[in-house]
């Protein structure tokens, strides 16, 4: 089925419009926000105004990249949530307007069903069913994934996310927001020389919590021992933590694929640009005899791209929404 589709995400600090022509993503715009590091976090207010000042350029950006003409669209797809209220409804009300000037079908795509398919945004596609470990900011889950519209969440974190986890960690370490990228380079230089425990969770889930109120005493002990404590050891520090949160990941994972004796696994979520991750998830890969689909940076953190691969597989089913959507900042699947 010929189409193309223009996609829209907005759900927290990053504005990002995508087209998706006959199944390939022929562009991908992401305005990112950096006001966000005064704070320390993404601030709700801010995220929402900057959404609307980013909206029009990053759309007209992402159609001319892909050379396609706003009457050539088929659909208008944008994320419904979960995400921030005000954020979503900036994207949603620009892709309510236009679809409705254009006279074509709105589709509607959930955030992290969106992460999870993210792996069809590039050749070699994973096959069915699948595991894939979804990782961000605010979300920690293993989706046991039937078809693209069948998915099912199997384990996720009871309390902290994994991005959490990392961006606390780093804030205790004195890091600036957000402190995952910089633990990441920080710990290439590093050597995991420090113990954190092994939370033990009951079945496909996890926990974050104990680690960061582990990390955040160990760190007290040693600052009183020694000042300079963090300032010298930041690099094995980094590395330490860092290994902790990525073996956490990787073993419940691997528990879940024995488990259902699946071995096609795929990763997602802005965590998965984690190098450890990617590293240590290959070399389990080989190891269990796993098929590993990593996808590009570029598809990792939040961005349109994805959106659009979720909203070609609803076009095909012909799932469309109708002007009267609204956001749905928690929404689950």
């Amino acid at each position: 089925m010929q189409h193309t589709i223009l996609a829209i995400e907005s759900s927290c600090d990053d504005t990002s419009a995508a087209i998706i022509q006959n199944g390939s993503v022929r562009s991908n715009i992401v305005a990112s926000q950096d006001a966000h590091r005064l704070y320390g976090g993404v601030v709700p207010e801010v995220a929402s105004r900057a959404h609307q000042n980013n909206i029009v350029p990053v759309v007209r950006q992402a159609l001319a990249d892909a050379e396609v003409s706003v009457n050539q669209l088929d659909a208008v797809a944008f994320t419904r949530g979960p995400g921030l209220v005000g954020s979503l409804i900036v994207g949603i009300s620009f892709a309510k307007a236009l679809a409705l000037s254009q006279d074509i079908p709105l589709i509607e795509v959930n955030h992290l069903q969106a992460h999870v398919l993210s792996a069809f945004a590039q050749k070699p596609y994973p096959s069915f069913p699948f595991l894939c470990l979804t990782v961000s900011g605010g979300h920690t889950q293993i989706v046991l994934v039937r078809s693209p519209l069948d998915m099912e969440i199997i384990g996720q974190s009871i309390d902290d996310a994994a991005g959490e986890a990392f961006d606390k960690s780093g804030k205790m370490m004195g890091l600036d927001y957000p402190a995952g990228p910089i633990i990441d380079k920080l710990a290439q230089k590093g050597r995991p020389v420090f113990e954190f425990p092994q939370p033990k969770i009951q079945g496909f889930n996890y926990s974050f919590s104990g680690i960061k109120t582990a990390f955040k005493y160990f760190l007290r002990d040693q600052v009183a021992a020694n000042p300079d404590f963090i300032a010298e050891n930041k690099y094995d520090i980094a590395a330490s933590i860092q290994h902790r949160i990525v073996t956490i990941l990787l073993q419940k994972l691997r528990k879940a694929a024995r488990k259902l004796q699946i071995n096609q696994i795929t990763i997602a979520g802005g965590v998965s640009a984690n190098s450890y991750l990617r590293t240590k998830l290959q070399e389990m890969g080989e190891k269990e005899r796993w098929d590993t689909f990593i996808p590009p940076f570029k598809f990792c953190t939040d961005n349109a791209g994805m959106i659009a691969v979720a909203a070609r597989f609803k076009y095909m089913e012909g799932e469309f929404s109708d002007q009267s959507v609204g956001p749905l900042a928690k929404w689950k699947f």
